[in-house]
């Protein structure tokens, strides 16, 4: 755990001392949040104990006057909290440990004068009782994650049968991996991509740019791409990743490639890519059926996270500043 030995310093640049020797997932660290929110539209909020970071809530905000929506910013998978345990805590003192500092946590942020709250909060947050107990609800999501990419060939043999004929007729057929497709490039292939399957995408180049060139400056993102036997790039997919995991952020195909395999030889060779780097591979999950049974055929594991959400005003008023907001949102 880390030291804060400066009390002048902002909660926010305590957390990003914080995050430069502890380990937190890649959607909850400072260019991150500066790439999805914007610098000026996200906080956070720490419990201390003798100088050091105990908890911390990271949150992003639309603002309205001397109010707040805590929102859960796009492609940001988790936020929330973060809590630094002491070493060699039994189960009793983890539980007691985490009320406390959830507790302080939640009474901190609800001074900020909020509107609604809304966070999906990582997996390894289990226990969301104090959270319930102030009145907030809970809706459980899940991602599907290859625990360990270690052993590439290990990997591909807990890859279903459909899984591994599908890399293989892609080989079979000439598809080609290509390396670091532009973001302008990335961009109009999944754009043209929806547009062919009667989709229209759903953010802006802008976001994605801030997206792409935080990850590559951060050494955390890649776009590889498939190429078809004419030499036209046909699929790609946008990675992400911190020092645990990698996530397949976006993929996008064109619906006349997508019995060519590419997609599912894109990610293996992502995965190849990310050996000895990272240990795990997250497919973002997703709690539509028929992707749900694409991604648990890749050999992953279901892992259940929470979206915790309260309103501080009434449906009306509620109803009357998401339509103010509405233009202020990335």
């Amino acid at each position: 755990m880390e030291k804060n030995n400066s009390l002048n310093l902002s909660n926010k640049e305590k957390y990003k001392k914080f995050c430069t020797k502890e380990r937190v997932n890649i959607f909850q660290k400072p260019f991150w949040m500066d790439a999805v929110c914007g610098e000026d539209n996200w906080d956070v909020v720490l419990v201390e104990k003798g100088g050091q970071i105990a908890g911390c809530l990271v949150y992003a905000f639309i603002r309205l006057g001397n109010k707040i929506r805590v929102i859960q910013p796009k492609f940001t998978q988790s936020s929330g909290v973060i809590i630094s345990y002491p070493q060699n805590q039994n189960y009793e003192r983890k539980l007691s440990y985490e009320k406390e500092i959830m507790k302080k946590l939640i009474e901190q942020l609800e001074s900020k004068n909020l509107i609604s709250y809304l966070q999906t909060q990582d997996y390894r947050v289990t226990n969301w009782l104090p959270f319930y107990w102030k009145g907030y609800r809970q809706t459980t999501f899940y991602s599907y994650r290859i625990m360990d990419i270690s052993n590439v060939d290990v990997v591909f043999d807990s890859f279903s049968s459909s899984k591994r004929k599908q890399i293989r007729h892609a080989s079979k057929c000439g598809v080609k991996v290509r390396e670091n497709l532009s973001a302008k490039d990335f961009y109009e292939l999944h754009k043209k991509s929806l547009l062919l399957s009667g989709t229209d995408i759903s953010y802006s180049f802008c976001l994605f740019e801030k997206i792409y060139n935080a990850a590559y400056e951060n050494n955390s993102g890649q776009a590889i791409y498939a190429e078809d036997i004419d030499g036209n790039i046909k699929a790609a997919v946008f990675c992400i990743w911190d020092d645990e995991c990698a996530f397949d952020l976006i993929s996008a195909i064109y619906p006349d490639f997508r019995s060519s395999g590419a997609l599912t030889l894109l990610v293996f060779e992502m995965i190849k890519r990310l050996t000895g780097r990272v240990k795990s591979f997250d497919m973002e999950g997703s709690m539509i059926e028929s992707v749900e049974d694409s991604f648990s055929k890749l050999g992953t594991r279901q892992l259940p996270y929470f979206k915790l959400e309260k309103e501080f005003v009434s449906p009306v008023k509620l109803l009357y500043y998401k339509i103010l907001n509405r233009f202020k949102q990335v």
